[in-house]
């Protein structure tokens, strides 16, 4: 399918694989912290208020809000400019080469969906988490595939990337739509002011990043008071990065992604992991997991991930619209789409949203991120080790 490897790829691919083994060291610190002695002090800590700036023009949050709100703002900014980069001159922008992950993706986020609504269909507060095993954690699932190494090919690394980067625009879409609160008018139209700020930044060939910072800043707390998730601010803000594709020694976009990039992977991701991983397991048995919200979580990142991927991916490459990757055959192929269920940090961001008003649900959403996370790590594993060495189709 893609012959054609950006240099672009191959640096984010070899940053975000090595990032899932601190990402996984992350969740398990997480998990032992808060099943010991010290559980009282881990949830306390993420409790605790924390100021910054002065008087009314200070902002106050709790420490999991900073994480969640702000850190992960700039965890979403550098995935759009990933998106927009892959777009403009990558992996995406050549449709033939695109349609396959696209297509893999939809089935991969509609699919999940269902099997979590199937299961907690007539619920209306748990139905509020439909998108949580809709999500494909890439580090972790490229950790995976880099585990592997020379025994995958290159176009289904390339595959994997390019569905995730997709899913987390599908994330980002749904967290715009369904995961805000009461709209406020004011905040909104300032939000427009800034957006239309940075747009004038960009066609003006402004070269400097401080004063696309400086209107972005204000774009995140407009964002943030308006009642769309924050996160989102760090989308529009980096859809306005100019990418100067003729000269790309000279693009800010490039310049950005590589230079936070490192941060993103082995600072905010580890924290974000750290923060959110952590859960009880105290009583924990098989019946908890029967329970509608962890057992749909499950059942979607597991089940739903692997066959919504694969079911559409394989219908697109049947009708000839999309093209098998080289050097791969059905079974490395299959195996992937069940690495694709490592839902992880987007399913735990997800989940916290979904039930932000709920937090009684939270357990559950951690424990059936994780068991669904972890049986499609094992199951895509040990299945890519199985599998036929180099042999097409």
């Amino acid at each position: 399918m893609i012959q054609y490897i950006s240099k672009p790829f191959k640096y984010f691919f070899k940053l975000e694989a090595a990032s899932g083994l601190i990402l996984l060291f992350a969740a398990i610190l997480a998990l032992f912290i808060s099943n010991s002695d010290l559980s009282n002090h881990y949830f306390e800590i993420l409790q605790k208020k924390l100021k910054l700036g002065l008087g009314s023009f200070g902002l106050e949050l709790s420490i999991l809000h900073w994480i969640n709100d702000v850190l992960m703002a700039i965890f979403f900014f550098l995935v759009s400019l990933e998106i927009k980069r892959e777009f403009i001159k990558g992996e995406l922008s050549n449709p033939k080469q695109a349609m396959l992950p696209i297509v893999g993706a939809i089935g991969g986020m509609v699919i999940p969906a269902l099997f979590y609504i199937f299961i907690n269909w007539g619920d209306n507060i748990k139905m509020n988490g439909w998108a949580i095993p809709s999500a494909t954690d890439i580090a972790f699932s490229l950790g995976v595939l880099s585990l592997l190494g020379k025994r995958v090919p290159v176009s289904l690394k390339v595959f994997l990337t390019a569905l995730a980067i997709i899913d987390d625009l599908g994330a980002i879409v749904i967290i715009a739509f369904f995961y805000s609160g009461n709209i406020q008018i004011k905040y909104l139209v300032l939000m427009l002011v800034a957006l239309i700020i940075l747009i004038i930044l960009n066609k003006k060939n402004v070269k400097y990043f401080f004063p696309f910072l400086l209107v972005g800043i204000l774009l995140w707390d407009f964002t943030h008071q308006s009642g769309i998730h924050a996160t989102i601010a760090g989308v529009l803000l980096a859809l306005t990065i100019p990418h100067n594709t003729k000269n790309e020694k000279k693009s800010m976009l490039l310049k950005l992604e590589h230079s936070i990039s490192p941060y993103v992977a082995f600072g905010i991701m580890p924290i974000f992991a750290f923060a959110n991983a952590g859960v009880s397991l105290e009583g924990l048995s098989l019946l908890s997991l029967l329970n509608p919200v962890p057992l749909g979580i499950l059942c979607g990142l597991f089940f739903g991930k692997q066959i919504g991927v694969f079911a559409f991916s394989f219908l697109a490459i049947k009708f000839k619209l999309a093209e098998m990757p080289n050097n791969s055959n059905w079974v490395s192929f299959y195996a992937v789409g069940i690495l694709t269920g490592i839902g992880f940090t987007m399913s735990l961001f997800v989940g916290n949203l979904a039930f932000a008003n709920n937090m009684e649900y939270m357990d559950g959403v951690k424990i059936g991120v994780l068991s669904g996370s972890l049986l499609s790590t094992l199951c895509g594993y040990f299945l890519l080790l199985a599998s036929p060495k180099n042999v097409n189709r």
